[in-house]
C-alpha cells in the first residue's frame, strides 16, 4: 500500500542542498491525464441536481491540469505550491461571491491540481472519490435542508394593535413553533411589518391559517414563504 502515498517522481538533492524532482515525458501525460480526468469527474458530479452555469463547470474541469502543471514547473516545491493555490484562490473569490458549494468545488479542482502536480495521482484519485461521493449522498439525503414544513412569514398589521400577543391563538392552532425575528415601521409609522420564523403543524391547513391571520390583521399584506437560502452565504 506504499504506492497510494508515495509520488510517482523520482527526487533528489542538488549541490545546493534543494530538492528537484525527476519529471519523464510519461510521468508529464499521466500526471495531466488524471488532473484532466478527476477534473471532468468532478465537474460531472458538481452539476448532479444542482443549480450552476456553464462558466463554473468548465473551471472545474480544467483547472485541475494547469494547476497540475505549474506546480511541477517549480519542481514540486511544497511553498510554491501554497503560493499557486493561493493566487488561483484569489482570482476567483475577488472576481465574484460564490456560494459554499462554489467555493467547495474549487478547492478541491485546486487540491486535485496541487496533488498531481506534485506526483501523487493515487491521493488525488481516492480524494476525488471520497469527497464528490459523500456530496451526492447528502444531496440525495437532503443532509441540512430546513424541514418543509417551515416558513417565513410576514404580516402587517394597523399600529393601534398591540402585535406582541395578537397571533398567539393562531399560532397555538396551526404551528409547533412560532418565533418573533423583527417589527419594521412602514408608512411613516402607521403600519408595523412583523416577521416570523415558524413550523406549521401540517401543510394543508396553510390557506386556513392565513385567512386567519388576514381576519386579525384587517386584511392587510401577508406573506408566507418558505425558507430561501441566499446562495453568497456561507
Amino acid at each position: 500500500m506504499d504506492f497510494i502515498v508515495n509520488p510517482i517522481f523520482d527526487r533528489f538533492t542538488d549541490t545546493s542542498g534543494n530538492q528537484i524532482i525527476d519529471i519523464k515525458p510519461w510521468m508529464f501525460f499521466t500526471c495531466l491525464g488524471v488532473a484532466l480526468a478527476l477534473g471532468i469527474i468532478a465537474a460531472f458530479c458538481y452539476m448532479y441536481k444542482n443549480q450552476f452555469s456553464k462558466t463554473l463547470v468548465i473551471a472545474i474541469a480544467i483547472l485541475p491540469p494547469i494547476v497540475c502543471v505549474l506546480i511541477m514547473l517549480v519542481s514540486g516545491s511544497i511553498g510554491a505550491a501554497v503560493a499557486v493555490g493561493g493566487v488561483f484562490a484569489l482570482t476567483r473569490f475577488r472576481s465574484a461571491q460564490g456560494s459554499a458549494k462554489e467555493i467547495t468545488q474549487i478547492f478541491l479542482s485546486m487540491a486535485v491540481g496541487l496533488t498531481t502536480g506534485l506526483g501523487y495521482i493515487y491521493i488525488a484519485i481516492i480524494l476525488v472519490v471520497i469527497i464528490e461521493l459523500m456530496t451526492i449522498i447528502f444531496v440525495i439525503t437532503k443532509f441540512g435542508e430546513s424541514s418543509s414544513k417551515r416558513r417565513t412569514l410576514k404580516v402587517s398589521i394597523p399600529e393601534e394593535l398591540d402585535y406582541t400577543d395578537i397571533f398567539d391563538d393562531i399560532f397555538d392552532t396551526y404551528t409547533e413553533k412560532a418565533t418573533l425575528l423583527r417589527v419594521k415601521l412602514k408608512n411613516l409609522g402607521t403600519i408595523f411589518q412583523l416577521t416570523y420564523d415558524i413550523l406549521l403543524k401540517d401543510i394543508k391547513d396553510e390557506k386556513k391559517f392565513i385567512d386567519e391571520i388576514r381576519v386579525k390583521n384587517a386584511n392587510l399584506d401577508v406573506i408566507c414563504s418558505r425558507i430561501i437560502s441566499n446562495p453568497e452565504e456561507l
